[in-house]
C-alpha cells in the first residue's frame, strides 16, 4: 500500500514539473516544498520585479544617506523578491532583516523612568462643623492666620486656621455661594454663588462695599489677578468676565465655550486665564486682547476643576476620570494622571510637588506632581447622621506653607488633613513599580 503511495506521489511530482519546468526554480528545495511559491512569484510578481528607474535611483540615495548599514536597492535586483526569511535570522541577537525590510517593527528598548519623590502620607486632622449646607467654595488668605468658607446655606464663614474656632458669619448672598477669593494687596474677600451676584466685602468693616453685575446666570467660580487690579468670574452662561476690581466695569467678556465655565485660574505671565468648561474644553486666553490662545480638547468629559502649580508653569486639569497634567504658555500635553476613577470635583496642588483631587463619590488621591505616581488613595469618611450619597468632596485648597489640605465636603463638614509627622521613607516605603503605561514620550 505504502508503495502504491509512494508511486502516485512520484508521478504527481514528475507531472508538474513538466506543466511548470520553465518556471521551476533549480535552487529550491529538492523535496520541491516551494514548488507554488516559486510558480505564485513569477506569474504574479514577475512585472514588478524590478523596480522602475525613477524610484530605483531614488531609493538608492536615501539608503546612500542612512549610511553602509542598509544594503542598497538596485534596478534589476531582486531585493522586492516574495522569499521566506531565513529561520534563525535573529539567532545571534540580530533583529531578522527580511530582504532588508528593515528593523521597524522591532522593539525598541524601555525608557528609563524617573523615579518619584518620597511623600509622607496625610492623615485627618479636624473635622469642623457649623456649615448647614454643601461647603463649595474655600479661601485662605495670605497672612495663614483664617481661612474663609462658602456653603449651601448661603453663609460665608471666617474660621481659625490654627484652631478651626469660628471667628465670624458674612450673609449677604440669597443662593449657594460658589467661589471665594481673599485679595493679597487689599483687604477684600470676593464671593460669587449661584444668585447670579459677585460681591466684594470689606474685610474692615465686614460689609459690601462692591456689587458686579452682569452674569445671565449663575456664578460658579471667581480668581484674583497676582498683579493687576482685575478679577475674572465664570458660571452658567458659558463665559468668563473680566472686571476692574475697583470701578466695576466689565473690561472683557471671553467667550468660546459651550457650556459652564466650571473653574478659572490668574497667573502673571501669558496664558494670563485658564478656564475649563463642562463642554470638555480648557481654553488659554489672552487677557490683553480678550481673544483665546488656544484650545485643549484632550478631555473627554466635563473638565470641573484646574491647578495651577505655586512654582512651576504647569496645570493641572480634572474630569470624570482623568486628570492631566499641562506646560504653559502653549498648554503642551505631559502626562496622565492615571487611577482615580471618579468625577473628579476638586485639585490643589502645593510647592511639595504633592497634588490632591477629591471625588463625587467621597474618594481620595494625592499624587507626585513630577512623575504622576498617586502614592495614596483613601476614602473621606461622611460625618455620622450624613446619608451616604453626601460622601463627597466639593472643595478643597492648601494653606500658604503647603503643610494643612483644607477640604469642603458634602456632609456640611470641613476637613483638615496634615502629612504625617512620625511618617519615614523606612516606615512608609514608596510603593512604585515602572510599567510600560507610564512612559513619557
Amino acid at each position: 500500500m505504502a508503495a502504491t503511495a509512494a508511486a502516485a506521489v512520484q508521478a504527481l511530482t514528475e507531472r508538474t514539473r513538466a506543466i511548470f519546468g520553465n518556471d521551476f526554480d533549480e535552487t529550491s528545495d529538492p523535496a520541491y516544498s516551494s514548488i507554488a511559491t516559486t510558480y505564485k512569484r513569477k506569474v504574479e510578481y514577475e512585472s514588478v520585479r524590478e523596480l522602475p528607474k525613477a524610484l530605483a535611483e531614488k531609493q538608492a540615495k536615501s539608503a546612500a544617506a542612512r549610511g553602509p548599514k542598509r544594503p542598497k536597492v538596485q534596478a534589476g535586483s531582486n531585493q522586492m523578491a516574495l522569499v521566506k526569511s531565513e529561520g534563525n535570522a535573529g539567532a545571534q541577537g540580530q533583529p531578522a532583516q527580511a530582504n532588508g525590510t528593515g528593523n521597524s517593527l522591532i522593539r525598541r528598548p524601555n525608557m528609563q523612568q524617573p523615579r518619584p519623590d518620597w511623600h509622607a502620607p496625610w492623615k485627618l486632622m479636624r473635622v469642623i462643623s457649623g456649615h448647614l449646607g454643601w461647603v463649595r467654595a474655600l479661601a485662605v488668605e495670605p497672612g495663614n492666620q483664617w481661612f474663609a468658607s462658602g456653603a449651601g446655606d448661603r453663609t460665608i464663614k471666617i474660621w481659625d486656621l490654627a484652631t478651626g474656632q469660628l471667628r465670624l458669619t458674612l450673609t449677604g448672598h440669597i443662593s449657594t455661594v460658589r467661589g471665594l477669593a481673599v485679595s493679597p494687596r487689599h483687604p477684600y474677600l470676593f464671593s460669587c454663588g449661584e444668585d447670579k451676584m459677585v460681591k466684594c466685602w470689606d474685610l474692615e468693616t465686614n460689609k459690601v462695599i462692591r456689587h458686579y453685575h452682569g452674569h445671565l446666570s449663575g456664578v460658579y467660580t471667581l480668581s484674583l489677578h497676582p498683579t493687576l487690579d482685575v478679577l475674572v468670574t465664570g458660571g452658567r452662561d458659558g463665559v468668563a468676565r473680566v472686571w476692574d476690581m475697583r470701578t466695576r466695569s466689565n473690561i472683557h467678556v471671553l467667550s468660546g465655550h459651550k457650556g459652564t465655565v466650571s473653574d478659572v485660574k490668574c497667573q502673571e505671565a501669558d496664558p494670563q486665564v485658564i478656564t475649563s468648561s463642562l463642554d470638555s474644553t480648557v481654553r488659554l486666553w489672552d487677557l490683553a486682547a480678550g481673544k483665546t490662545m488656544g484650545v485643549l480638547t484632550h478631555h473627554k468629559k466635563g473638565v470641573r476643576a484646574l491647578a495651577l502649580h505655586p512654582k512651576e508653569f504647569t496645570f493641572a486639569s480634572g474630569s470624570a476620570g482623568s486628570i492631566k497634567q499641562w506646560k504653559c504658555p502653549e498648554g503642551a500635553f505631559m502626562q496622565n494622571f492615571e487611577g482615580h476613577n471618579a468625577i473628579i470635583n476638586t485639585l490643589a496642588v502645593n510647592e511639595d510637588n504633592v497634588l490632591f483631587s477629591g471625588g463625587d463619590n467621597g474618594s481620595v488621591s494625592f499624587w507626585d506632581w513630577k512623575t504622576g505616581h498617586r502614592f495614596q488613595s483613601t476614602e473621606s469618611l461622611a460625618q455620622p447622621g450624613s446619608l451616604d450619597a453626601e460622601a463627597g468632596i466639593m472643595s478643597s485648597t492648601f494653606d500658604q506653607t503647603g503643610l494643612r489640605l483644607i477640604m469642603g465636603e458634602a456632609d456640611k463638614t470641613i476637613k483638615i488633613w496634615r502629612p504625617d509627622p512620625e511618617a519615614t521613607p523606612e516606615t512608609h516605603p514608596l510603593d512604585w513599580k515602572p510599567t510600560l503605561g507610564r512612559v513619557k514620550y
